[in-house]
């Protein structure tokens, strides 16, 4: 498995034959200059966890332009037909669905956060419940990437279900977990090979480093990967 970070919380994935945007805000992200048209190359799948603006980023010129596969909440994904996705290209889910992908399957977990998408006249629509999302391979590890979200207790219940390998964290504080309450959810629910921290380090009202998720760390068994944008990295 191959995994990309671009900034925030987006990332791309590569295993099973499928090219997977998740969350893709490229264009506007603070943290990440290089457009998406690149990230979006070849892409088969974009998955959103939830409809803010800083996760539904690009998704719609990149759905528009590769005809990939929209797997999100009823919500966004008919957000995202009026919005020119054509109807066959979504496969919607919600909390405790898990739906087939081609390759793959993703099952929606609970995410403690919001979800809406502001309109040019000022209101906001709402977009369904936010959500994490457990990435199941065949032959790869599984990937769970949170979503924003706080901890909650019923993250045992996920690794109870889902026995994910890899984990995609939010850190950055205000809006998710700040990372020493991340190092905490990683450590007491979860028997991760390796997290990935996101989240931070993009706008200036949140974290701007990964300190404290790593030093909460610390002594656990589970490798953290602090990657660098754009780099490939192989788990």
């Amino acid at each position: 498995m191959k995994v990309t970070w671009y900034g925030h919380s987006a990332f791309r994935i590569e295993a099973a034959g499928a090219n997977i945007l998740i969350d893709p805000f490229l264009s506007g992200n603070p943290s990440w200059d290089g457009g998406w048209e690149g990230p979006a190359e070849g892409v088969t799948h974009v998955l959103l966890t939830h409809g803010h603006a800083d996760h539904l980023g690009d998704s719609l010129a990149i759905l528009k332009k590769t005809g990939a596969m929209l797997v999100a909440n009823f919500e966004v994904c008919m957000y995202l037909v009026g919005q020119g996705v054509g109807q066959d290209k979504i496969n919607p889910g919600n909390h405790g669905g898990t739906v087939d992908c081609g390759g793959f399957t993703t099952t929606f977990v609970q995410a403690r956060h919001s979800s809406s998408f502001p309109l040019d006249d000022g209101t906001n629509v709402y977009l369904g419940n936010p959500a994490g999302l457990v990435l199941h391979f065949p032959q790869e590890k599984t990937l769970y990437h949170m979503g924003d979200t706080d901890i909650f207790g019923d993250m045992a219940l996920i690794e109870e279900l889902h026995h994910p390998a890899i984990g995609i964290v939010p850190i950055g504080d205000r809006f998710t977990m700040g990372g020493a309450v991340a190092a905490l959810a990683c450590r007491r629910y979860f028997n991760f090979e390796t997290v990935v921290p996101c989240h931070y380090a993009s706008f200036p009202i949140i974290d701007q480093s990964a300190e404290k998720f790593v030093a909460g760390m610390k002594g656990s068994r589970t490798s953290v990967l602090v990657p660098e944008r754009g780099k490939t990295v192989e788990l």
